[in-house]
């Protein structure tokens, strides 16, 4: 087995990012044949429109439109966003009713299929760029709904996006079935016995259409997912995907959700911003294309889910009553603090985030506290530093934020520097970040 997932590593490690897809209208002859079911090709009643409708809203938390649509005007879910990986870049598709180009032609088992098993209308396996391993938890009620949506609720788009073109041997996609079969789960959400409707709404959120640890578990030998459900300790306790750290989700009270309120992350999850946190990241998309327009039950349920994840992998400390703490803040106030990156925190950062590093509500996120600023991994923070970024646009948050870029205004040492205090100033307490660190992400993305 240990070879086997050697060679298998040797052929797939890829950066996986999340895709996602889906496709129309049905009718169920039997429920538990969905070869049998018979797709309805017009609609004729109100019970087409909301279920129309209600795949509508399962598209959104399922984030198809973020990978299915090419950025600067692209048309919605026409496909054509690129995405890096090490060896090449992967080319989201057409998952428009494009009989051509599209999903057009697809019956309701194909579709099925494609995302609960990762495998295209005439056997052409998908690469695990789409979240198919989580996708495969989507009820038969929910995969019908969407196959409505995708066949009748959106137009047909006819565009031809460019090919994924992998060198070799990663363009061989006949082994991802073997790929599949030592890590891909192929079982729909059954409810966990012993928890309320509430909690397994939740999970079922995060584990299906949400595909969380897409980006917030660890990776094994093979890039697979090294868990898919809270029956193991690592699922969600963190990773890294495309240069992006995406932090711990359970109760850790460092870098995780331990001290964040439930309220605070459906929040965060609706508007972008919760209790002095923001988004930041590829997480910004996800708000802006998906959770925002998630119902307030559903976020409640997620933020329910992931309160229930006892404390895992637990990285870093925040002691904001200790004497260290307050003597750190009383210094930074009156500008007397001698230690190695203070005085370029205070001429570049504390003007947004304050010298007592509070942040300021609804606009620039607290560093003194804040679960990212604590992480085991300090990818993020170095990449926002390397190159800015801005909090996302929604409906009911308040206006977007921009952090201006470092990469040209600081040294890789003095990025280092600086990292390394907010890290452990104001009670903050986590490992530094060193300078190797932070050459090796701006080589990375070419910063």
């Amino acid at each position: 087995m240990y070879r086997a997932r050697a060679i298998l590593a040797l052929l797939f490690v890829s950066v996986l990012t999340t895709n996602a897809g889906g496709v129309g209208i049905a009718e169920a002859t039997d429920a538990n044949r969905p070869d049998q079911i018979r797709p309805v090709t017009t609609v004729t009643s109100t019970d087409d429109a909301a279920l129309i409708a209600r795949g509508d809203y399962l598209a959104k938390a399922a984030d198809c439109a973020g990978c299915h649509t090419a950025p600067k005007g692209g048309a919605p879910f026409a496909g054509g966003l690129g995405m890096a990986s090490p060896f090449g870049t992967i080319v989201s598709s057409n998952i428009t009713p494009d009989a051509q180009y599209g999903i057009g032609a697809y019956s309701y088992h194909d579709f099925a299929r494609t995302l609960r098993g990762g495998v295209a209308r005439g056997g052409k396996h998908l690469y695990p760029a789409m979240p198919y391993p989580s996708y495969s938890k989507i009820t038969d009620d929910d995969m019908r709904a969407l196959y409505a949506y995708f066949m009748h609720g959106i137009q047909p788009v006819h565009t031809q996006p460019p090919a994924t073109e992998l060198p070799f041997p990663f363009n061989q996609r006949w082994v991802l079935a073997f790929w599949n079969l030592a890590f891909a789960p192929n079982n729909v959400y059954e409810p966990r016995h012993g928890r309320d409707a509430q909690w397994n709404r939740g999970a079922y959120l995060v584990q299906a259409l949400g595909h969380c640890g897409a980006c917030h578990t660890p990776r094994g030998p093979a890039f697979e997912e090294r868990a898919y459900t809270e029956n193991a300790d690592v699922y969600l306790t963190g990773g890294v995907n495309d240069h992006w750290f995406a932090p711990n989700l359970t109760s850790d009270p460092g870098s995780g959700l331990g001290r964040v309120p439930a309220e605070h992350i459906g929040s965060f999850l609706k508007n972008g911003h919760g209790g002095g946190l923001v988004t930041f990241g590829s997480m910004v998309q996800v708000v802006e294309d998906s959770t925002q327009y998630m119902s307030d039950a559903d976020l409640n349920a997620i933020a329910r889910y992931l309160k229930s994840l006892p404390a895992q992998r637990q990285s870093g400390t925040y002691e904001p009553r200790s004497l260290r703490a307050r003597q750190g803040v009383d210094a930074m106030r009156t500008g007397a603090v001698q230690r190695p990156g203070a005085g370029i925190f205070l001429s570049f950062c504390a003007k947004c985030h304050q010298a007592d590093g509070t942040g300021k509500p609804l606009k620039y996120p607290r560093l003194a506290g804040n679960p990212a600023v604590l992480a085991a991994d300090p990818t993020s923070l170095i990449r926002l530093l390397v190159e800015g970024g801005q909090s996302p646009e929604t409906a009911g948050g308040p206006p977007c934020e921009k952090m201006p870029a470092f990469n040209k205004k600081l040294t890789s040492e003095e990025m280092a520097r600086v990292l390394t205090f907010v890290r452990n100033t104001w009670g903050n307490n986590a490992a530094p970040v060193t300078t190797h660190q932070v050459t090796a992400l701006r080589d990375g993305i070419h910063k």
